[in-house]
């Protein structure tokens, strides 16, 4: 697997993304897929893409960094990338671990380049937090399973990075769901694309280059089951989550991933010619701590660096 010491070759065609892993890989995700480096290559890489860093034909690579152990691109080689996908975490989103605070920063940084930034499940909520939002325990406790995502239609006009699946966008789309934070209020010009009957921003967008989804586009049924084996023994999830989790499988005939890994792609393959230069950027926002307000779509700045208040409960273990 590629690893944070791999620095991207200069001069070379072809587009470049960093996957950021925010986790660890799990037992299962490297018996069956040899970790999630693969999984997510495999789900948001162009087809010709090969594995562990290597490049197909048309020249696209990925460069993994383990950014829970500490493992960041270097300052000087953001330039180099087209867009950056942030992993899901069983860490909180909310939290103050210094690795969580540098991503902020990270993400802070890149987004400012007009670099694309894909942010899936933690990745979506740190996503949000970085770039003014607020985040924090899902209002509605686990959501586990396969879930019902409707589309705001009214909301998607003149996103270039939908493309052509704008005219084919159905009313609602089928995604995997394991998580129990959720994103409060979205960062000021931010757009809420989705919402669920249990989340009510499933997918935000903050113009063409940042994009959150709160689900697993990149996930399988089977890693979906084995998380629900996994939460369930840990005593993380009730055994009656579990099993109304693996109902909601059957019910909706698994998750759109055609679709939503599409989705995925489109948006990362429209940032080529997103500028290397840096766009004057906002001071960073300002820290405050309040008591946890309720669920709005309404946009309200708060501090990327500020200790989350009250008691920090883990969310999903969705490694």
């Amino acid at each position: 697997m590629a690893t944070a010491t791999t620095k991207p070759a200069a001069g070379r065609g072809g587009r470049r993304y960093a996957l950021l892993l925010a986790l660890w890989d799990s037992e299962y995700a490297k018996e069956v897929y040899g970790g999630y480096y693969n999984v997510f290559v495999a789900a948001f890489g162009a087809d010709d893409v090969v594995g562990g860093g290597g490049e197909g034909p048309a020249g696209d690579r990925w460069h993994c960094f383990r950014v829970i152990a500490g493992e960041f691109p270097a300052p000087e080689d953001l330039a180099s990338y087209d867009g950056f996908v942030v992993s899901g975490s069983p860490q909180d989103a909310h939290g103050d671990e210094p690795w969580i605070r540098r991503l902020c920063a990270l993400i802070q940084t890149v987004h400012a380049m007009r670099k694309r930034v894909l942010g899936v499940c933690f990745g979506h909520q740190v996503l949000c937090r970085a770039l003014g939002g607020r985040v924090g325990r899902a209002r509605n406790g686990w959501d586990v399973g396969v879930r019902k995502v409707t589309f705001a239609r009214d909301r998607l006009e003149g996103l270039e990075f939908l493309g052509d699946l704008v005219e084919e966008l159905p009313r609602s789309a089928s995604l995997i769901e394991v998580h129990q934070d959720e994103v409060w209020e979205i960062p000021p010009a931010a757009t809420v694309l989705a919402y669920s009957e249990k989340t009510r921003v499933e997918v935000f967008a903050v113009g063409e280059h940042a994009l959150g989804i709160q689900g697993h586009p990149e996930y399988t049924v089977d890693i979906l089951h084995n998380l629900i084996d996994r939460l369930t023994r840990q005593n993380d999830i009730r055994r009656s989550v579990g099993e109304e989790a693996r109902r909601t499988v059957a019910e909706t005939g698994g998750p759109d991933r055609a679709f939503w890994t599409a989705l995925c792609k489109g948006f990362l393959g429209g940032g080529g010619a997103g500028g290397d230069r840096p766009q004057p950027s906002a001071a960073l926002p300002a820290v405050r701590e309040t008591a946890p307000p309720e669920v709005t779509t309404s946009c309200a700045v708060a501090g990327c660096f500020a200790s989350a208040a009250g008691a920090m409960v883990q969310m999903a273990r969705s490694n």
